[in-house]
């Protein structure tokens, strides 16, 4: 068996340290902040708060339309992912699909305001065309619209990663068993997807209700929780105490949506071995669903246009003349151009660091028998409840008046800590996927655990680190409500630049820089994506 080492207990104390101080403890000080009045200790402030129409009326509306936009999102999902899984419907749509419908995840969701703005608002293209503006898009309807376009490429790769494992034979044999069809759709589709469905309508509410970005751009006078807390904090009169009761009362639906998904696990099918089968082609059924694919990818494409076209139109919506002058604006600003820098620089040590953390992390829980190694797996689930605007939100209490604040530092230690989850069980399941003997064998061959590690388990585990760096670098491009706290004017993102270009409606620059953004994504995820298929394939033909 395995022995625990000094070199494990070196590098598991500054990660323990790490999350102590990165996380614990400014989550411990904002909740402390709440419950106090000057030297006092009381629950007087959530009274206030509970007392104020405002909030109250704030939080009844996040509900409601993140309800909304997790329903519509859930079903738009499902039916896209059966699509691709269960129809004869022609492969090359099957990729524009999966392409188009994750495409906006590359993208701040402060930016989805701005599209539906140029899209349904009243000199948007859709208005032109049809003449009158179909609805109005401040508030309600394109909250719901920008959350769904937030929310469904998440819940699409949910379902498309747990709907492929299942086995199509039962379907065969449904067949042979001459089923009804909402029989057979019940039991051989639907059942064993229940817990997946349910996981990805909690998901996309958790999403849409702590989100800061859309109802920045798009929210208008229809006030949410995320904006509340945003005028609590930076507004005209700050109200510390207010934000901090806010923002642990924004905590309450995420630990519930997170103990609702635990027990939506016991719903999952596992398969010993996923079988497949011929899918028999069905006209109808497969018209119909490619033509709902077409429409959904047409309909995300049609919206995201905006941003393509506004920036290379001499005066939209009046003057339809290509121009490159605001691109060669945007590129002469030497401020925004030191923007647009400065995102990349977080972005990529937010991606160094964090893979390094994220796999030490994984590494010690999964192949060592290390004591304490499942607090590890604590901080995992305690980063997947915080929104990114409490966070952010501690972060700024916690570290008001030190050296750290406004620094690079602290936005990479918060975006490290804020992604960290996903990335975390990405490793954690590739490590303890691998020959659990190879320590063990090092260990008696008189190896290092910590050569073992560099020349046997690193080199194995290449892929899962290049998606890794990957999903840091992308998250870390475009998020909003974690860093809006935390810039200052020298450690200016491009994502909350976006939000102070909106006060002068300089949305050709907003659009220039998201163009710059979705460029950047697009080369990082697709040199990853390049990289690990390339190594899976000389790997393979090395065999």
């Amino acid at each position: 068996m395995l022995k625990t080492n000094k070199m494990m207990k070196i590098i598991f104390l500054p990660i323990l340290l790490f999350f102590l101080f990165f996380l614990i403890v400014p989550l411990l000080y904002m909740f402390w902040q709440s419950i106090k009045i000057g030297n006092i200790i009381t629950i007087q402030n959530y009274l206030d708060a509970l007392k104020n129409i405002e909030i109250r009326r704030s939080f009844f509306n996040s509900f409601k339309v993140s309800f909304a936009a997790s329903v519509f999102t859930t079903i738009l999902a499902f039916l896209l992912v059966y699509a691709i899984h269960f129809t004869t419907m022609h492969r090359h749509t099957k990729k524009l699909v999966h392409i188009g419908i994750t495409l906006p995840m590359l993208l701040p969701t402060i930016t989805y305001g701005f599209v539906l703005i140029y899209t349904f608002g009243n000199q948007g293209i859709l208005t032109k065309l049809i003449g009158q503006p179909l609805f109005t898009v401040y508030g309600y309807n394109g909250l719901v619209i920008g959350y769904v376009l937030y929310t469904l490429p998440v819940a699409f790769i949910l379902m498309q990663n747990s709907m492929q494992y299942i086995d199509k034979r039962f379907l065969l044999v449904s067949m042979l068993m001459h089923d009804r069809p909402l029989r057979r759709f019940y039991h051989t589709v639907f059942r064993p997807m229940l817990g997946t469905i349910g996981g990805a309508f909690i998901l996309t509410f958790i999403l849409s209700f702590t989100d800061f970005g859309i109802p920045a751009s798009v929210g208008g006078n229809y006030r949410v929780i995320a904006t509340e807390l945003y005028q609590a904090m930076l507004g005209s009169i700050v109200h510390f105490e207010r934000g901090a009761v806010i923002s642990v009362l924004m905590l309450v639906p995420a630990v519930i949506g997170v103990v609702m998904l635990t027990i939506l696990e016991r719903f999952n099918f596992q398969y010993k071995q996923a079988g497949q089968s011929e899918l028999v082609k069905h006209r109808l059924r497969d018209g119909l669903f490619t033509a709902y694919s077409i429409v959904c990818v047409v309909v995300v494409f049609i919206i995201f246009s905006t941003m393509f076209i506004v920036p290379f139109t001499k005066g939209y919506p009046y003057n339809f003349s290509f121009t490159l002058e605001h691109v060669q604006n945007v590129l002469s600003e030497q401020d925004l151009t030191k923007v647009y820098a400065n995102s990349l620089i977080v972005a990529v040590l937010t991606a160094v660091l964090g893979v390094a953390i994220t796999f030490l992390s994984a590494l010690l829980n999964a192949r060592t028998p290390l004591k304490g190694r499942k607090s590890l797996d604590l901080a995992s689930m305690i980063t997947n409840t915080v929104p990114g605007m409490v966070l952010g939100l501690s972060y700024l209490f916690f570290f008001n008046g030190s050296s750290l604040k406004g620094t690079f530092l602290i936005i990479i230690a918060c975006n490290i800590v804020h992604f960290f989850t996903t990335p975390y069980l990405m490793a954690k399941n590739s490590l303890q996927k691998m020959d659990p003997t190879w320590e063990v064998t090092a260990e008696l061959l008189r190896d290092s655990w910590l050569k073992t590690v560099i020349r046997i388990i690193l080199p194995n585990i290449r892929p899962t680190i290049y998606q890794m760096f990957s999903y840091y670098f992308l998250n870390a491009m475009v998020t909003v409500s974690g860093v809006i706290f935390l810039v200052s004017t020298k450690t200016m993102l491009v994502s909350t630049r976006i939000k102070e270009l909106q006060h002068f409606a300089k949305y050709t620059d907003i659009f220039v820089l998201s163009i710059f953004i979705l460029c950047t994504n697009l080369i990082v995820k697709l040199g990853c994506d390049y990289i690990t298929t390339h190594k899976e394939k000389v790997k393979e033909m090395s065999k």
